[in-house]
């Protein structure tokens, strides 16, 4: 069964793209998570989506989510594109996916561990700050292999 909100969700995020110059793929509402997803999936009709595109519609559609309060719960909103690299390695990419779920893979054990997965908070010359289910955690950049979206 899917969730009640997609719909509405993408009937807004459909009024929004076209004047963005964008398409809405898919809308998903994942209700397991804390705080929930709400993913949003997009495309350009002729040219890949980059992470500015997803950041223009992200912001837009923030604005009217907030705005129609027609989301009860927290939630945290993710626009993205099949299209996009899934890795993260700029300030931009840090700045523009900052609230998104992400994986961070150390190459050498940090606190005991390799992996670690929770929402970007953000990236500083030292540490990547991700919190995880409200506890914030700071990993130093010195054992980072790679950051992916998750």
């Amino acid at each position: 069964m899917t969730h009640p909100l997609i719909e509405p969700i993408q009937d807004l995020a459909r009024r929004l793209a076209p004047a963005l110059g964008l398409e809405v793929v898919a809308v998903y509402v994942h209700t397991h998570c804390h705080p929930a997803v709400v993913r949003v999936d997009i495309a350009k009709p002729t040219e890949d989506v980059g992470v500015d595109d997803c950041e223009r519609m992200s912001l837009a559609l923030e604005a009217e989510l907030d705005r129609l309060d027609l989301i009860p719960f927290s939630y945290n909103l993710e626009v993205s594109s099949p299209e996009i690299d899934q890795f993260l390695t700029t300030d931009r990419h840090f700045s523009a996916f900052r609230g998104f779920t992400i994986a961070v893979y150390a190459h050498t054990p940090y606190g005991g561990k390799r992996e670690w997965v929770g929402q970007l908070i953000e990236r500083t010359a030292e540490v990547i700050r991700l919190n995880q289910r409200g506890k914030v955690i700071a990993i130093p950049r010195s054992v980072v292999e790679r950051v992916e979206l998750h």
